[in-house]
C-alpha cells in the first residue's frame, strides 16, 4: 500500500506552479525601475538607493484585505477585479500621510488552487498596482484544504511607501477654517459587505443576477464594482497645491474617518446637502430598514477620499481633480469644536471630531 502524499492531503504543488506561470505576465506589467529580479525568489527586491534623493525619507507601511466582498466574486465566478479592491485598500492608506506607494506584496489563501482563478486574482492586483503607480514585488499562494472549501479564497496585501519627513500630512497641519473636498467613491468599495449581503440576500432575498433599474445594471455588477484607487490623484494634489491632510473613507464611514485627522479642539462639519449618495446606499437602507446613521457609520455613502486644504487652495484642487476625471466637491469645513454638539470621534484613534449635518441632496 502506498503511503500518504501531500496531494492526497489536498495540496496540489503542480497546480501552484501552473498558477505562478499564468500570473507572470501580469506581475511584469507593474514593474518599476527599482525592482530587481522576478517571480521565483524567496523575497522581492526593491532598490532603495532612490531614497538617497530624500533628506529624511520615512517609510510608510499598510496592510489590509477586502473583507467579505470576496464572497461576491466567488458567487459570480468573476475573480479578476477583487485584486483592485485589495490594492485600493492598501495604497490609499499609504497616501493619506503623503507617501508615494512604492511596492506591494499579496497573500492568497484558498481551499484548492485553481490556476486560472489565482491568475485572475493576481491580474486584478497587478492592474490595481498600475493604477496606483506601485510595483507588485512578490506574494504567496497557500492551499488550505479542510479550512477553506475548494471554491473559497481570501486575499490580503501589504504595501510600502515613502514620504519626506517634513512633508508628512496629518492632523498636526489642520487648522480652523480649512475646507473639506470630497472625492467620489465608485460604490461601496470594500467595506460594509456583511451588512450589504445580509440585507440583499437574507432580508430581501435578491439574487446577484437581478436587474436593478436604480443601479442601471445587475446587483452582482454593482456589488463587485472595484474600489476606486486615489493614490495618484492625491499625489497630484500634493504636487499642485497645499494639502494639510487626507482621510481614506473605509470602515466606520465618513465622519469617523475624518475625525481621525482633526486635531483636538476642532471639528469637521460636513454638509450632506452637497452630494447625493449613489443608489446602492439608499436601496440597502430602504430594503433593510437601516437607519441613516447606521448606514453612515458602516458605508462610505459615495465618498471615498477627503482632502483637507486651506481655503485658498480649494479652487486649484477642484481643477486638478476635474482634469483627472475624478468627481469632487466641497463638502464641509473645519471649525472650532462646539460644547455639547453631537459629533463622532475617530473610529480608530485620534483626538478630533466630525459630524454630518442636514439632509442629502435628492
Amino acid at each position: 500500500m502506498s503511503g500518504a502524499t501531500y496531494a492526497a492531503a489536498g495540496v496540489d504543488i503542480e497546480a501552484g506552479d501552473r498558477a505562478v506561470e499564468l500570473m507572470k505576465e501580469w506581475v511584469a506589467k507593474t514593474r518599476r525601475p527599482e525592482v530587481l529580479g522576478g517571480i521565483g525568489g524567496f523575497a522581492g527586491l526593491f532598490d532603495a538607493s532612490a531614497l538617497k534623493a530624500y533628506d529624511r525619507p520615512l517609510l510608510a507601511t499598510s496592510t489590509d484585505g477586502v473583507g467579505t466582498k470576496v464572497a461576491i466574486a466567488q458567487r459570480l465566478g468573476k475573480h479578476d477585479t477583487i485584486g483592485r479592491d485589495l490594492v485600493g485598500m492598501v495604497v490609499d492608506d499609504l497616501v493619506v500621510c503623503g507617501a508615494e506607494p512604492l511596492f506591494m506584496t499579496d497573500y492568497i489563501a484558498t481551499g484548492k488552487v485553481v490556476p486560472e482563478v489565482i491568475a485572475g486574482i493576481v491580474k486584478g492586483i497587478a492592474e490595481g498596482c498600475v493604477l496606483a503607480g506601485c510595483a507588485l514585488v512578490g506574494g504567496e499562494t497557500a492551499e488550505h484544504p479542510g479550512l477553506l472549501a475548494p471554491g473559497e479564497y481570501d486575499v490580503a496585501g501589504a504595501g510600502t511607501g515613502v514620504v519626506e519627513a517634513d512633508k508628512v500630512l496629518g492632523a498636526e497641519r489642520v487648522r480652523q477654517g480649512d475646507v473639506l473636498v470630497a472625492m467620489a467613491s465608485s460604490g461601496a468599495h470594500s467595506n460594509g459587505y456583511s451588512l450589504l449581503r445580509h440585507v440583499f440576500f437574507d432580508v430581501a432575498g435578491w439574487q446577484l443576477d437581478r436587474e436593478v433599474p436604480e443601479f442601471g445594471r445587475t446587483l452582482g455588477a454593482e456589488l463587485l464594482e472595484p474600489t476606486r484607487i486615489y493614490s495618484l490623484d492625491c499625489l497630484a494634489l500634493i504636487a499642485a497645491t497645499e494639502v494639510h491632510a487626507f482621510s481614506h473613507i473605509t470602515g466606520g464611514g465618513v465622519a469617523a474617518n475624518i475625525a481621525r485627522i482633526i486635531p483636538a479642539g476642532l471639528e469637521a462639519r460636513l454638509d450632506r446637502a452637497t452630494w447625493t449618495p449613489p443608489a446602492v446606499f439608499g436601496t440597502v437602507g430602504a430594503l433593510g430598514g437601516v437607519a441613516t446613521l447606521e448606514l453612515e457609520k458602516t458605508l462610505n455613502m459615495g465618498v471615498g477620499m477627503v482632502a483637507v486644504l486651506p481655503a485658498e487652495s480649494v479652487d486649484e484642487a477642484l481643477r486638478v481633480l476635474a482634469g483627472r476625471g475624478l468627481p469632487s466637491w466641497v463638502c464641509g469645513e473645519v471649525t472650532a469644536a462646539e460644547q455639547g454638539a453631537a459629533t463622532v470621534g475617530g473610529a480608530k484613534g485620534g483626538d478630533g471630531a466630525a459630524a454630518l449635518h442636514g439632509e442629502y441632496a435628492k
